[in-house]
């Protein structure tokens, strides 16, 4: 197994606001809008560099979402920053109906996602938004698991023609992906390959799942860890390689388990290759107030529940085996 280790932590949500400058740095037909949280999605810098292609537009959420498509008819690539509860559930209306009805080039980029928004509580952690937003057809869904690999998502999607849904988080996470990699929408990464049991991990669940990993390995249990951060498009041909070779299947995410990237894993094995799974996700309750460590501990998101849930999944696989024979 590859071992992984960090020197620093971020948040993801800094890799967004490096990544947008440096896409706007690139393209000139990049701007930014925002819903009166510059600073909570770290757009100072694109402001500083390029401040007549920004716009403030306070806390509207959905006038936001109509302005970027409309913006988009003169050939803008509009960026829209706001915590990732206002970015979908708040606006759902006029992001299916302004943008991915008519296929606008909006990037709809979402921090403060999930569990780990912390102490704001149920109100802000939004747990439905990857199902929200993947069932929009044409609609691409992102969900990066560290600082690097969040500023070359944003980069990518630049060049990336229609709406995607970029969600990103608040709290610092070890940054362990190189800083020079390349990001190709819809591929997944494998992080470690292994024999017994794959686990897709996407957002900041990929890290927990490495540490599971190694936990495993200490076990005896040789786990393939693969890295969905892209959730639509799938890449369906690495899901059904790997549960070719291991047979069982544990999904990880800082999402409800209904709609999220487990839904989307079982879709695939139900119509092609169907076996064992476990899903290590929020089950069907609001979040609560408190540290994201706590919190990824009560709703059981982290390194000791994707072990315990893989330990499951095992058992099944050796009972469907046994019963085989």
């Amino acid at each position: 197994m590859k071992k992984y280790t960090f020197t620093e932590k971020k948040d993801t949500r800094s890799g967004f606001g490096a990544g947008l400058l440096e896409a706007g740095r690139r393209n000139p037909d990049v701007v930014a809008l925002c819903a009166d949280l510059v600073g909570s999605l770290k757009m100072e810098a694109f402001i500083k560099e390029f401040p007549e292609r920004f716009f403030q537009i306070g806390i509207a959420e959905a006038n936001m979402m109509g302005i970027a498509a409309g913006m988009t008819i003169g050939g803008a690539i509009p960026y829209t920053g706001t915590f990732a509860n206002f970015s979908t559930g708040r606006v759902y209306d006029q992001i299916r109906q302004s943008i991915a009805y008519s296929d606008k080039n909006v990037k709809i980029c979402a921090s403060h996602a999930g569990l780990t928004l912390g102490e704001d509580g149920a109100t802000h952690q939004i747990l439905e938004d990857i199902g929200l937003m993947k069932m929009l057809p044409g609609m691409t869904v992102i969900n990066p698991c560290d600082y690097n690999q969040t500023k070359a998502a944003t980069i990518a999607i630049a060049e990336h023609h229609g709406p995607v849904y970029l969600r990103f988080g608040r709290p610092v996470v070890p940054v362990f992906t190189p800083a020079d990699q390349p990001f190709e929408i819809g591929k997944a990464w494998t992080v470690n390959e292994g024999e017994d049991v794959t686990i897709f991990a996407t957002g900041h669940l990929v890290w927990e799942a490495i540490q599971a990993g190694e936990e495993l390995e200490k076990m005896g249990i040789s786990a393939e860890i693969i890295n969905i951060h892209t959730i639509k498009p799938l890449d369906v041909e690495s899901v059904l390689r790997s549960v070719a070779k291991t047979r069982c299947v544990v999904s990880a995410e800082e999402h409800n388990r209904l709609g999220g990237l487990g839904d989307s894993i079982a879709q695939v094995l139900i119509q092609h290759d169907p076996v064992p799974m476990e899903y290590v996700a929020v089950n069907d309750q609001f979040g609560q107030s408190g540290t994201p460590a706590q919190l990824m501990k009560k709703y059981g998101l982290d390194a000791e529940h994707i072990v315990k849930a893989v330990q499951r999944v095992l058992l099944r696989k050796k009972s469907t085996v046994t019963s085989l024979v």
